[in-house]
C-alpha cells in the first residue's frame, strides 16, 4: 500500500475518544480517517459502500456489542482488518473479539506509537496485541473472572432476562413474586459481576451460557 493512504474508520460510542484518535492518527502522513461513527448502524452502512483497510472498533455500543459486531463486519468486508480498541480487559472478551474475526485487541490506554506499530502490523496481516493485551493474555488467572455457578432458576431467569422480559412478566410467567425474581435478577449481578442487565447478558453471552 506504498504511497496510498490507509483509510481508517473509528467507532466508539465517546465522541472525545473518537476525536482524539482522530487527531493523532492524522498526524500521521500515511492515514486517511474516512469515517467515525457512534453505532453499529452506521458502522454496517458505511462499509457497504466504501473501501475501509482499518477500524477501531469499542466494545461497547449503543445498539451492538463490538465482539458481534465485528464478525457481522467480516462477513460483509472480509478484507478490512477490524482492530478492537477498548477499556474491557477481561481475556474472554479479548479470546472471543480473535475468535470472531478481529486482527487485534488494544486498550484505551495504548500510546500512539503502540497503536500506528500495531495498524501495520494488522495490514501485514498480523493479530495484533498492545503489550498490557499480552500480559493479560499470558496471565489468565490474574483477569479473568471463574464461570458463575448458576442454580437452574438462575438460569431460567437469566434466559428470560435476555429475551427482554420484565420482572412481573417473569413472576407471571414463573408463578413466583416479582420480589423473588428481583432477588435472582441482584443474585446473577453479583455473581457475573456486571452494573447492569446489558453487561449481565453480554458476559453470559460471551461464557456461552445463553445464546443472544
Amino acid at each position: 500500500m506504498e504511497n496510498e493512504k490507509i483509510n481508517i474508520i473509528i467507532v466508539d460510542d465517546h465522541p472525545i475518544v473518537i476525536e482524539g484518535l482522530r487527531m493523532m492518527l492524522n498526524s500521521q502522513p500515511f492515514f486517511n480517517i474516512s469515517g467515525s461513527f457512534t453505532s453499529g448502524a452506521e458502522t454496517i452502512n458505511f462499509i457497504q459502500s466504501e473501501i475501509v483497510d482499518i477500524i477501531l472498533l469499542d466494545i461497547t455500543l449503543p445498539d451492538a456489542n463490538g465482539t458481534e459486531l465485528c464478525r457481522e463486519i467480516k462477513k460483509i468486508s472480509p478484507n478490512t482488518s477490524v482492530i478492537m480498541f477498548s477499556n474491557r480487559s477481561e481475556r474472554s472478551i479479548i479470546m472471543q473479539s480473535i475468535q470472531n474475526g478481529a486482527s487485534g485487541y488494544l486498550l484505551k490506554n495504548t500510546s500512539i506509537n503502540e497503536l500506528v506499530i500495531c495498524i501495520k502490523g494488522a495490514l501485514s496481516g498480523d493479530i495484533v496485541f498492545c503489550n498490557e493485551t499480552k500480559q493479560i493474555i499470558s496471565s489468565p488467572s490474574q483477569h479473568d473472572l471463574p464461570m458463575p455457578r448458576l442454580t437452574k432458576r438462575e438460569k431460567q431467569i437469566l434466559q428470560m432476562v435476555a429475551q427482554g422480559k420484565t420482572s412481573n412478566v417473569i413472576a407471571e410467567e414463573l408463578f413466583l413474586s416479582p420480589l423473588t425474581v428481583d432477588t435472582h435478577r441482584k443474585n446473577l449481578l453479583q455473581k457475573f459481576q456486571a452494573k447492569n442487565s446489558t453487561e449481565l447478558i453480554n458476559l453470559a453471552v460471551q461464557q456461552q451460557l445463553i445464546e443472544k
